[in-house]
């Protein structure tokens, strides 16, 4: 298969309308249709059902639809990471991502440990949303990342465990349960009047739900300090609460590991000296 073929067929199955994908491709509709015909017949698979009035996706097409995708993030991959190879002058830096407001102690003392490090290249901290981490390392954005689990997917990345750290309930100042030494995730699960936060999804869009929607741990704790939401966060959070907000320990939260995470292709030895620093830590 072409990567051009590939490209049209996530097309349509993403858009599931032949005019759209046409549209989004800049291409006409014909060719579009006659593209995904002949893909079809060399793979000897129906990938699409189609109608006058729906298009849909067969089990083979979700297949390659799932299989397609991972293709064209790994071609695009290899043409950021060649491209920068090319632009780089000596060893060239390293993009390292990481959500924003999250691990920033640990990033600092990481970025200084390296410094000293012989041979260290420039890092370069790409700051993201949640959940965006491992998109950026697979499609060749970043080179190494720190994400945490269980929130963070690590899907065909090699990892390393950093630190494991329990969880606390942020809350606004004056808030009832800010009087406890300790609280269960039962209590904080439908707290009258602190609706849980909704973060957005990979396609951007948000779940349906009462809880303000946030993009981002500083205006997530702003609205805590509001009192229009709470939430529960890894401990070190406690290291970015003013005196408007309270952590409160949860003893039934699952426990969050960071890890720092990179491509199992990765052939570099500058990225292999920050990882080995990161684990020394």
């Amino acid at each position: 298969m072409e990567t051009r073929e590939l490209r049209y067929f996530v097309a349509v199955a993403e858009e599931l309308h032949f005019g759209r994908a046409a549209e989004r491709l800049g291409i006409a509709q014909p060719p579009l249709s006659r593209a995904i015909r002949q893909l079809e017949h060399r793979l000897g698979a129906r990938l699409l059902e189609r109608s006058s009035r729906a298009v849909a996706l067969t089990e083979a097409g979700a297949t390659l639809l799932r299989e397609g995708r991972a293709a064209l993030d790994a071609v695009a991959a290899a043409e950021r990471r060649t491209r920068r190879a090319a632009q780089a002058t000596g060893a060239g830096g390293i993009v390292l991502v990481t959500k924003a407001g999250a691990a920033g102690e640990l990033l600092a003392k990481l970025l200084d440990a390296y410094a000293a490090e012989p041979g260290a290249v420039p890092v370069d901290v790409l700051l993201c949303g949640p959940g965006e981490q491992e998109r950026l390392l697979r499609t060749g954005h970043a080179d190494v990342g720190l994400l945490h689990l269980p929130y963070d997917r690590v899907t065909g990345l090699d990892t390393e465990p950093l630190r494991t750290e329990g969880q606390v309930a942020v809350l606004p100042a004056g808030h009832p349960l800010t009087t406890r030494t300790q609280v269960r995730m039962a209590d904080v699960a439908a707290l009258p009047g602190l609706p849980q936060p909704r973060w957005p999804a990979a396609d951007g869009s948000y779940p349906d739900g009462p809880g303000p929607q946030v993009r981002d741990h500083t205006q997530l704790l702003q609205l805590i300090a509001l009192g229009r939401t709470m939430a529960v966060m890894p401990e070190t959070v406690r290291a970015h609460l003013h005196d408007d907000l309270v952590a409160v320990p949860v003893v039934d939260a699952p426990d969050v590991t960071t890890v720092i995470a990179w491509p199992p292709q990765t052939r570099s030895h500058p990225i292999a000296t920050l990882i080995a620093t990161a684990i020394r830590l």
